[in-house]
């Protein structure tokens, strides 16, 4: 089995993508592309088995039916007036509240942050993928899973924080360490140096581990009362494994993911 693991930007000279061959007691990061666009991000989650995007897949509900309301100029207030509650609860999908109490990281609000240039791209890159016959299923059933890779090095017990940008590579460094000694069974091989030299590099080895996760279904899934929400904002999907547990084998076909 190949995963593919795509750290998307708004812009290709920030995004990279990784590839993760499968086999028994073993994975290997076969390619690691930075500077990837469109084309090469479509490419690499057409010959996928499982794809894991970190971008959001949607926005929030509740923003998507206020800005058609305002549009129209007919935004209802609630009584208790437009304070800090009320711009929460437009800013975050479920996903993001979820994420948050099951780990205490805080996703970027696609609907108030410069992430959303990202999932404008992201909504091309899944339109095309839709177009040449895949299906898109934002709760993560297809091909495609949202990851978010600070979730799962936290959830893995790896550092999460402090490695973006050049200026934090000993934290990098840190990080592709704390990997290399947690998951012996993963060989970066040549790819190992643009890991170590390369946050949004590292992040798609990761993004593409997760996407592991989420073919064996030892990921977070949404409960029944999320489920309508997780359809079109996206969900999250948290690792519910260890990182040996990514090592099971397909044999007996993916399980239920765990509701989060």
């Amino acid at each position: 089995m190949i995963t593919v693991g795509i750290d998307l930007a708004a812009e290709a000279v920030d995004t990279a993508v990784a590839w993760v061959e499968w086999s028994a007691g073993r994975a290997r990061v076969t390619r690691v592309e930075t500077r990837a666009d469109d084309g090469l991000v479509v490419e690499a989650i057409m010959a996928a088995g499982k794809a894991g995007v970190d971008c959001p897949l949607g926005w929030p509900d509740r923003f998507v039916d206020f800005l058609v309301a305002h549009r129209g100029g007919e935004v209802a207030l609630p009584l208790e007036g437009v304070g800090r509650l009320w711009r929460r609860d437009l800013a975050n999908r479920v996903t993001d509240l979820v994420v948050r109490e099951l780990t205490g990281q805080r996703p970027l609000s696609v609907a108030a942050d410069r992430i959303g240039y990202v999932a404008m791209r992201c909504a091309g890159v899944m339109a095309e993928l839709a177009r040449r016959g895949q299906i898109i299923d934002r709760r993560g059933g297809g091909v495609v899973v949202e990851v978010y890779p600070a979730a799962s090095l936290k959830r893995w017990g790896l550092p999460f924080k402090g490695y973006k940008r050049a200026a934090n590579v000993g934290e990098l460094n840190r990080l592709v360490d704390g990997l290399s000694r947690a998951a012996p069974w993963l060989d970066l091989g040549a790819f190992e140096g643009v890991c170590r030299a390369s946050d949004d590099a590292a992040d798609a080895v990761v993004a593409a581990l997760t996407a592991r996760a989420a073919a064996l279904g030892l990921v977070t899934a949404p409960s029944p009362g999320q489920a309508e929400a997780a359809r079109t904002e996206g969900w999250i999907a948290i690792p519910t494994t260890s990182l040996d547990g990514l090592m099971s084998r397909f044999e007996d076909g993916p399980r239920p993911g765990v509701h989060g």
